[in-house]
């Protein structure tokens, strides 16, 4: 069976792509991160939808990014941006932007991968989320499958570690329809960037999650303020 590390934040995105992982055959090995981010609660459903899915391991990766801050989600001191409309959100790569978050995450990902012996990397990023983010691009990760290339010992031997991102073309919508044929249990996900024990509803995060679900016709199983 193929082994295959994956990325699990938790939220919506993460979690439709580990159960696509199980879907696509592999042996999955989960790989989540505390960072010190101000949503940690998003470790709690990393260990929910871990556990659903039958995770072989689940690797929990501790640092502090707020040592530079720089984001909304590494610095209290930047407000989260609250009640945006979507247009709003598509204008500028938000505050809540993580300076080389997929970087170092991919970086973890990649040592755990080859360490394990496994052949593909799957990653929930999606270029056609209202955020933008950079790091969550076609380019940016074609740039990174070349790192995995030739900086590992699996890929100057010819057998280089696979990025798999199975979302990127990907709408809210059609992530979600996906998750639904999957079984993805939406009730374990978190998406909220505010930090408390119940989803705010006015985040980015919040409004791009409700819009999807509204498009559809179904309602959000999380609980919101």
């Amino acid at each position: 069976m193929m082994k295959a590390v994956i990325l699990l934040s938790g939220g919506l995105d993460s979690s439709t792509v580990i159960y696509q992982a199980r879907a696509d055959g592999c042996e999955c090995y989960a790989i989540s991160f505390d960072y010190q981010q101000r949503h940690q609660r998003e470790l709690q459903s990393a260990m929910l939808i871990a556990q659903s899915v039958g995770v072989t391991q689940h690797q929990i990766v501790n640092f502090d990014l707020r040592l530079w801050g720089g984001s909304a989600l590494t610095d209290l001191a930047i407000a989260l941006p609250q009640d945006r409309s979507l247009d709003e959100m598509s204008e500028n790569i938000p505050v809540t932007y993580v300076p080389a978050r997929n970087t170092i995450f991919l970086s973890f990902a990649l040592g755990y991968a080859e360490t394990i012996g496994a052949q593909r990397v799957y990653i929930g990023v999606n270029a056609l989320d209202y955020s933008g983010y950079p790091d969550c691009r076609p380019d940016y990760i074609q740039g990174m499958q070349e790192v995995f290339r030739l900086g590992t010992k699996q890929g100057r031997e010819g057998k280089p570690i696979q990025i798999v991102a199975p979302l990127i073309d990907l709408k809210k919508t059609e992530i979600i329809q996906l998750g639904n044929q999957l079984g993805v249990p939406w009730e374990l996900t978190w998406s909220c960037y505010a930090g408390g024990e119940q989803a705010c509803g006015v985040c980015d995060s919040c409004r791009l999650r409700l819009a999807a679900f509204v498009e559809l016709g179904m309602e959000d199983p999380v609980n919101y303020l």
